[in-house]
């Protein structure tokens, strides 16, 4: 029964916090928003002290229930370790703690946290590694179902779909999301969980207080026969059936072990309640089969995370050449976030805002030192005043709740302009930026152009200017806008 709970579970919890990552419905989204929110980093960042007793509390009662109902990254390790028992059954075997490979990590993990060294954190995080898969990996899958099911009811006029650019946000993280897909997986099918109980510094975490747990699997040593079976179905290894012994601070409480023995002689009980003593005093002999070298297998990632190869024309059939990235001397990130210390210190890199975002402005960053934390740029779109929906889902407290009117006093840049790209310099009548300018900052003043001639030129109030990007996303300008926006180290709200 534990078992199927469990399964039953973790179907439920996977399936809304894939849904939650893949930005399916924002509607849905503020409803299951909760399941990113109990995750354990994400509310060690936020300082969501609620969430952090409650799973403590929950690991001291039950044990480690939290790696195997909770933690998307070790529900997708079952996953692959159910694909690695259909291929062999009664794979695993008993193997003692690696204890200085579990806390060097965690103590690497634990200096990177404090001092903010956002690579380490963001590689090493199981919530965030998830995410990463998702909206690198399954996101341009489900983004091209959806136009095809756009395609498909346009020819009935009906539009629930909506047709979506798939385009590749990162390279570089949608490479660590296939490496960290293929070698998790890889380590799952073959060994059952052992990121988790070698590498993940959550898992190691709660296993401080699993030790201490009131509910338990535990041998009845009178029932037992040596069969094996549970410690050959163990995903964590933290059976040894010889000595009749459970390692709490690996065990996940899966349930698979009671669901393998045949002679009802384990059992998840409270600790308080006796154990029989055995009777026998006979040498156990069984002899355990090694397991053989498989060789690795072929992770298909049949993603479509290629930017679309559309050509787009004017009215006039003339190709228009794409923006490029705009290198700043400040990183832009959004409003709600404080300012780029802030930020850095609390971002898990769990890509949700990025999925989120309605108008394609967050994409991870390259920089090694916030490798994969978002930033802004707006080459698809402008961060709309009207919009907050990052800080509505940010689990970890990066980016604070606030409210629209908030969001519309919150200076999180300041936009300047480049005279050697503006088309207006160049003799052209354009006054794009001060059309769009939502916040009143642009004006159009005379000057002498560079054939002598009168032309009307931006200048910015950066006092006015908060950082929207509408003037750098409509600048018609190419490869590079006449006008773009830099950061503000820290956000300065009116």
């Amino acid at each position: 029964m534990l078992r199927k709970i469990r399964i039953a579970l973790q179907v439920v919890v996977m399936t809304l916090v894939t849904l939650l990552l893949l930005g399916v419905s924002w509607r849905l989204s503020s409803w299951i928003g909760w399941v990113a929110k109990i995750q354990f980093l994400p509310a060690l960042m936020a300082l969501n002290i609620g969430v952090l007793a409650g799973l403590i509390v929950m690991t001291l009662l039950l044990g480690r229930i939290y790696c195997s109902v909770v933690c998307p990254l070790g529900i997708m390790q079952d996953f692959f370790g159910w694909l690695g028992k259909k291929q062999k059954k009664n794979r695993y075997s008993h193997s003692d703690e690696k204890k200085w490979l579990r806390y060097g990590v965690w103590t690497v993990f634990a200096i990177c946290l404090i001092a903010g060294f956002a690579p380490v954190t963001t590689l090493l995080a199981p919530y965030s590694a998830y995410g990463r898969i998702v909206n690198s990996l399954f996101k341009p899958l489900y983004d091209l179902l959806q136009n095809g099911f756009a395609a498909i009811e346009s020819n009935y006029e009906s539009y629930m779909f909506t047709d979506v650019e798939i385009w590749m946000r990162s390279i570089t993280t949608t490479v660590v999301a296939l490496v960290t897909l293929f070698v998790l997986g890889f380590l799952a099918w073959r060994n059952g969980r052992t990121y988790c109980n070698t590498i993940c510094p959550v898992g190691t975490t709660l296993s401080f207080f699993s030790r201490f747990s009131l509910m338990r699997v535990r041998f009845d040593k009178d029932k037992c026969r040596n069969c094996s079976l549970c410690e050959k179905n163990c995903k964590t290894s933290a059976i040894d059936f010889k000595a009749g012994t459970v390692d709490y601070s690996r065990c996940v409480v899966c349930g698979d072990c009671l669901d393998k023995c045949k002679f009802d002689s384990l059992h998840y009980e409270p600790v308080w309640r006796p154990v029989k003593k055995t009777t026998k005093t006979e040498e156990r002999d069984v002899s355990e089969s090694r397991r053989a070298f498989l060789t690795g297998i072929a992770v298909a990632a049949g993603t479509a995370a290629m930017a679309q190869a559309k050509v787009k024309v004017d009215g006039g059939l003339a190709v228009i050449e794409d923006k490029e990235q705009v290198e700043r001397k400040t990183k832009l990130v959004p409003a709600g976030a404080k300012g780029l210390k802030h930020f850095s210190n609390h971002c898990t890199a769990c890509q949700l805002c990025v999925s989120t975002c309605p108008n394609d402005v967050l994409r991870p960053d390259t920089d090694p030192l916030r490798l994969m934390q978002p930033v802004m740029s707006f080459e698809r779109g402008y961060c709309r005043p009207e919009c907050t929906r990052c800080s509505e889902v940010c689990p970890a407290g990066a980016i604070v709740p606030i409210t629209k009117e908030d969001k519309t006093a919150i200076h999180i840049g300041h936009a300047v302009t480049v005279s050697e790209n503006c088309l207006a310099e160049q003799g052209v009548s354009c006054n794009n930026c001060e059309r769009h300018c939502p916040a009143g900052a642009i004006t159009m003043m005379e000057k002498e152009g560079r054939d002598g001639k009168t032309v009307h030129v931006p200048m910015v109030a950066p006092w006015l200017c908060i950082g929207c990007g509408a003037c750098e996303n409509l600048c018609p300008a190419r490869p590079f806008p006449g006008i773009y926006v830099e950061g503000n180290e820290t956000h300065v709200t009116d």
